[in-house]
């Protein structure tokens, strides 16, 4: 039986046929590692198949291909054929059909379908779009519909993609997966232990595995001691550069007490290492760089990255094996270390959630102290930080323009009021989104109170007008309500609903525009409000 979507499932699905409905025939889809982005583009491609459409389904690696056909079954009740090395779906009468890049990428396997064949293209694993076989069937394929679905897209990504895609179709953060309980929280430790990286060389965008692999060597020994002292009690995953690195640290652990395992490429008995440490056989698995996608162990809880990396992508893919619910799992620790380097901008853990780059750099420093931060709450409290002093900011600067009595919002404002980094961190991406803002847009934004002269693009616009729907659809606050409680030294008041906001002002204007006795605006907290917090912390 298909799969009953999640909220935020049916809210992708539904987003996607609205972009290509839109004109937008190239868009794409980003939801973390272990949100079930397959049956997302599961239930895509059944849209399609009931329209009559032929649907195209990529992925970069063959081991990928048997778990897509097997997961788009069970998620939405499809059969599909294969296209990869001996098999072909040439002739078959499938509707369906999930490809290897690898394949299809070669000419005479390409031209075997008609360019028209296919009226829609899924590819998993979207941020390889680029690459010149992919870009090679998208050439020959051109007149289909395309989906991209990833779930390691940041602004930099973002950029090189908007050269491809016309648009983003939905986006669930890791961050809003965590906090709706879909997604265990995430903790993040930094090991006082200075490894010097700062002659590794760049090759093909990242650091050069083979010298990561002799830079890392000697402080193997003291890794491992302090693996000892942090993860005795935890279901481990090691991330290293090399095969060979990768089995003498399996060694150090055994030596420290450990029951590990170490699995690669050339394993000849991968599958069943996998299954052992699975069944809880092994304690601690160690793998070059082999389990980045396309494998689940739910049980995971910590992650050690030795491979450090300049590709948050890849970073993102190494800590997704392990964000999975499980029974008994309360939270995924991730290892993090002092690497030194002035020339490279490495990864760390605040990127998984830090909306910006400017948090992330805080959350960062915040970490250097070895102390466990809860990745989650340390991106809220930086970005609430970074929000009080912009927000003293503009209000000196609201002040210096004597235009406080304004009626109408910009969106610098309305980014402030809703602590939404979305809003007031925003830029631009995809090329549709520089264009002039439309007069359906403003005319919908001046109806919510905001100074529609003071929207610049397009792009701006659409973000606006989807986070004040959404709290329109979760019968939150309006923008007027909070800007009337702000001004009373009611503080969050973005978080209230509108019912909340609407007895408040009511009580206010029934005192004679005073807050009434025995409330202290700056501690008040709407009873409903209360509730919501205990209900969500029963359910974590």
């Amino acid at each position: 039986m298909p799969y009953e979507l999640r909220p935020y499932q049916k809210a992708a699905v539904k987003a996607v046929m609205h972009e290509w409905r839109d004109g937008n025939r190239k868009t794409l889809l980003v939801l973390p590692t272990g949100t079930g982005k397959t049956v997302v583009f599961a239930n895509v491609a059944k849209l399609c198949v009931e329209h009559g459409r032929r649907v195209l389904i990529l992925a970069h690696r063959l081991e990928l291909l048997q778990q897509a056909a097997a997961k788009i079954r069970e998620a939405a009740g499809l059969e599909s054929s294969i296209e990869k090395a001996e098999l072909t779906a040439v002739g078959s009468d499938s509707m369906v059909v999930i490809a290897s890049m690898q394949t299809l990428a070669q000419e005479n396997r390409l031209r075997r379908y008609p360019p028209d064949y296919f009226q829609a293209v899924i590819l998993d694993e979207a941020h390889h779009v680029l690459s010149e076989s992919y870009q090679r069937i998208f050439a020959y394929f051109s007149g289909a519909f395309v989906l991209g679905v990833t779930a390691t897209a940041e602004r930099g990504d973002k950029k090189q993609l908007g050269s491809f895609f016309d648009s983003m179709a939905y986006e669930y953060s890791l961050k809003q997966a965590v906090e709706d309980g879909y997604l265990v929280p995430l903790e993040a430790q930094t090991i006082p232990l200075k490894l010097d990286i700062s002659s590794v060389k760049v090759q093909n965008g990242d650091l050069q595995a083979g010298e990561l692999g002799d830079v890392l060597e000697p402080y193997l020994e003291k890794i491992a001691d302090e693996m000892a002292k942090v993860c005795a009690e935890r279901k481990t995953v090691v991330f290293l550069p090399l095969i060979r690195i990768s089995r003498k640290f399996t060694s150090l652990l055994h030596s420290r007490g450990f029951s590990a395992a170490e699995v690669n490429g050339t394993s000849a008995d991968r599958a069943q290492i996998l299954e052992d440490f699975n069944q809880g056989k092994y304690q601690v698995l160690c793998n070059s760089m082999l389990l980045t996608e396309g494998w689940d162990c739910p049980p995971v809880d910590c992650i050690v990255v030795l491979r450090p990396t300049q590709v948050r992508g890849l970073y993102m893919q190494m800590i997704g094996r392990g964000t999975r619910p499980f029974p008994g799992k309360e939270k995924l620790l991730i290892l993090d270390f002092l690497w030194m380097s002035a020339r490279h901008d490495i990864c760390h853990p605040a990127v998984l959630t830090a909306g910006s780059k400017e948090v992330e750099e805080k959350m960062t420093e915040q970490m250097k102290n070895g102390e466990v931060m809860d990745l989650a709450e340390g991106a809220s409290q930086t970005e609430r930080n970074i929000l009080e002093e912009r927000r003293k900011a503009l209000a000196r600067q609201l002040k210096e323009m004597k235009d406080r009595q304004r009626k109408v919002l910009n969106p610098l404002e309305v980014g402030m009021m809703l602590e939404d980094a979305d809003i007031w961190d925003y830029e631009p991406v995809f090329r549709y989104e520089v264009q002039p803002p439309t007069e359906k847009q403003l005319a919908l934004l001046q109806k919510y109170g905001m100074d529609p002269s003071t929207v610049e693009s397009k792009g701006q616009a659409q973000v606006l007008i989807r986070k004040l729907i959404e709290r329109q659809d979760q019968k939150l606050c309006t923008l007027k309500q909070i800007r009337f409680l702000e001004s009373r030294g009611f503080v969050n008041v973005y978080r209230w609903s509108f019912t909340d906001a609407s007895e408040m002002m009511s009580r206010i204007s029934a005192n004679g525009w005073n807050v009434p006795a025995g409330i202290v605006p700056e501690e008040y907290i709407p009873e409903q409000l209360k509730g919501k917090r205990k209900k969500k912390r029963r359910i974590r």
